[in-house]
Parts: structure tokens; C-alpha cells; sequence
């Protein structure tokens, strides 16, 4: 399973950015596909997830700016990032969880994406 994550940039506070990010190889139809972030002396964190069949998760810090959406024929996601401030500055890499019979298989990450949002 590979995860390739695309979007990220330079942006002013208030802006916006897509991140998106495509899973390939052996999918199971059971996942969740979610974005994860990690700024400069911080722990990773969760922010946002969805799952196939559409339950989503939204971290309260971005819950009224992010939304999250995925497109299952494609195994995609997509992050989009409104009204950005500087703290959500961060590395942001995407995550796989499968599941089978309610069973967690393995996790698969992407490789990180920048976004850095500027005062």
C-alpha cells in the first residue's frame, strides 16, 4: 500500500490550500483515511479522518475551518484548509487505517507535506 500526498505550500493567515492524497496497492473497502500533522516541537496530532462510508472527524481546532471528503472509486482524500492561520504551520502527512471484520490490519503513512502559513 502507498500513500502519495500533494497540495501544501506558502500561504498568507486567512488563505487556503487543498491537500490531497491518493492510496494505492491493496486497499481494503474497510479504512479510514485521515490527515495528521506535526509543527516544530509538538507531538503529532489528529486532524482530521473519514472513513468509506463517510463517518468523518474534525479536530476542534479546525473543525469550522477544515473539511474533509474522500472519493472511494479513487481511494482519495482531500483536506481544505480555510481561513489558515499561522498555528496550523505543520508537516502534514496521510494515514491508512484498514479494517477487516473489525479487525485493524496494518497502518501505511504518506510522506509529509509542508504548509506554512505566514502572519
Amino acid at each position: 500500500v502507498q500513500l502519495q500526498a500533494f497540495g501544501g505550500g506558502l500561504v498568507q493567515a486567512g488563505g487556503y490550500l487543498l491537500l490531497s492524497c491518493a492510496a494505492s496497492g491493496s486497499i481494503v473497502r474497510d479504512n479510514v483515511l485521515g490527515w495528521y500533522r506535526q509543527a516544530p516541537g509538538k507531538q503529532r496530532e489528529l486532524v482530521a479522518s473519514v472513513h468509506t462510508g463517510g463517518r468523518r472527524y474534525l479536530d476542534d481546532s479546525v473543525e469550522d475551518r477544515f473539511t474533509i471528503s474522500r472519493d472511494n472509486a479513487k481511494n482519495t482524500v482531500y483536506l481544505q484548509m480555510n481561513s489558515l492561520k499561522p498555528e496550523d504551520t505543520a508537516v502534514y502527512c496521510c494515514n491508512i487505517k484498514m479494517y477487516r471484520h473489525g479487525t485493524r490490519l496494518n497502518d501505511y503513512w504518506g510522506q509529509g507535506t509542508l504548509v506554512t502559513v505566514s502572519s
